[in-house]
């Protein structure tokens, strides 16, 4: 660690939390402990910090206390997560109908977010200060785990041009300062690419964090550019917010010479999830209780696929009491051998519409339709939307090696996988926008109910 870098994180960093009246330094100091804590000690730590949210939200939450009081459910008496199952799901579709209900009267800086609609559900909700400050400290022990900290150079391929704006002038000095430069995912010209592959050779990051579709973008174009990117220094890519696939991790780690770190998490269910340097996706279970349930809404054992729901503990402010979060995921039996006793996510198969559906009922991951197009000479991008059980649309962005008798294999391909009597509509576009979120999906299904 230089001395710019040890000075933003002892001195700047916890002096801007201190300002914003957050917890963060003191949080992180705690979770930087409690990742070793033995199984025990770590159960017991979430029992209590569960039964403390709970008692909170069923004494001052109107919609907690009005549910409770339905249910006739004793916070004080939860002894294990397993009680949790005596509380119904939080939703979207719940959250939009309760907004005002489920704000705390005493909330500390209590702010408004939105999730992008990537999952064609865009939902409002509020974040205090109490889950920021543990939001951020999660974030940081993960980064640190690569051998890099706050205040080391940062590239951020992220987010809308309008974050660049004079509006956000205080951010963008802060940024300056803690050596975090903010690169716009949503256009992605040639142009575009050529400016950020130079801004990152300028920069010479130590990290880089953004979507695994855009870094993987910029990879390939530094590559067909024959701009070297593997010596400058990188010592880890970040990656969120979207399903990390394997040839994105391989181009990327190959292309600018250094390991990808996953991340699993968003704006409304939290930071749930890191990858560790022995390559396991650890939870972050002193903050975030994560179940994983069956179509029916029954808790599956570990190594068992469903529903990611998680129950935030430091949610106080505008409670997050399992919340659906529409992710598929399965969670891990063993241990790391990073010696971390935080459990473990053994996989993340993506949202539930990351999955179609075939003509006669049966649920596939889109990964099936996905090789079928990665393997095509001339595609560039592409882009599948399951409209129906019997139609399905499939934009490409295509080069000269294109041929279109490819247009007929992808038909077949599709055909083999969907039923037969599936309509396979292709059709060749100049490009494909990202999310409004910045995102890009790869497989949206309209026709899957998961």
């Amino acid at each position: 660690m230089n001395l710019y870098t040890s000075f933003v994180s002892k001195v700047l960093f916890p002096l801007q939390e201190r300002l914003k009246h957050h917890t963060t330094v003191a949080v992180h100091r705690q979770m930087e402990a409690a990742q070793w804590w033995p199984a025990p000690q770590l159960e017991q730590h979430r029992v209590r910090r569960l039964r403390e949210l709970l008692s909170d939200a069923g004494t001052f939450v109107p919609y907690y206390k009005e549910l409770f009081a339905k249910l006739g459910f004793e916070p004080a008496s939860v002894s294990s997560m397993g009680d949790l199952t005596k509380l119904p799901f939080l939703t979207k579709a719940l959250i939009k109908a309760n907004t005002e209900a489920l704000k705390h009267p005493q909330a500390a800086g209590l702010a408004r977010f939105n999730t992008g609609g990537s999952s064609g559900e865009p939902l409002i909700f509020f974040i205090g200060r109490k889950r920021v400050s543990y939001d951020v400290a999660a974030k940081w022990r993960a980064t640190r785990w690569w051998g890099v900290d706050i205040g080391d150079p940062e590239m951020v391929v992220w987010g809308s041009p309008i974050e660049l704006g004079t509006q956000d002038r205080i951010k963008f000095i802060r940024d300056r300062l803690m050596r975090t430069e903010l690169l716009p995912a949503f256009e992605m010209s040639e142009d575009k690419l050529d400016s950020f592959v130079a801004s990152i050779r300028r920069v010479r990051p130590r990290m880089l964090f953004g979507y695994p579709s855009a870094l993987s973008l910029i990879a390939r174009h530094a590559l067909k550019r024959g701009v070297a990117m593997n010596d400058l220094g990188i010592k880890v890519a970040f990656v969120t917010s979207e399903r990390l696939y394997d040839d994105q991790r391989a181009v990327i780690s190959s292309t600018f010479g250094c390991p990808v770190a996953n991340g699993y998490g968003g704006r409304d269910a939290g930071f749930i999830a890191h990858e560790c340097p022995s390559g396991s996706m650890h939870i972050t279970a002193d903050d975030i209780i994560v179940e994983i349930i069956n179509e029916a809404g029954e808790p599956q054992p570990a190594g068992v696929a469903g529903e990611i729901v998680v129950t935030h503990l430091s949610t106080n402010d505008f409670p997050f009491i399992r919340y659906r979060t529409g992710d598929i995921g399965v969670l891990g039996q063993k241990q790391c051998a990073c010696g971390r006793g935080l459990p473990l996510l053994q996989e993340i198969q993506g949202r539930s519409t990351d999955f179609v559906v075939a003509s006669n009922g049966t649920i596939l991951h889109g990964l099936s339709l996905i090789y079928i197009l990665r393997d095509l000479a001339g595609v560039q991008s592409f882009k599948v939307v399951q409209e129906t059980r019997l139609l399905t649309r499939v934009l490409l962005v295509t080069d000269a090696q294109f041929t279109p008798s490819a247009v007929d294999d992808i038909r077949a391909g599709f055909q083999r996988r969907l039923g037969q009597d599936v309509e396979i509509q292709v059709d060749i576009v100049d490009s494909i926008a990202a999310e409004k979120s910045g995102k890009f999906r790869y497989i949206v299904s309209h026709a899957v109910s998961r």
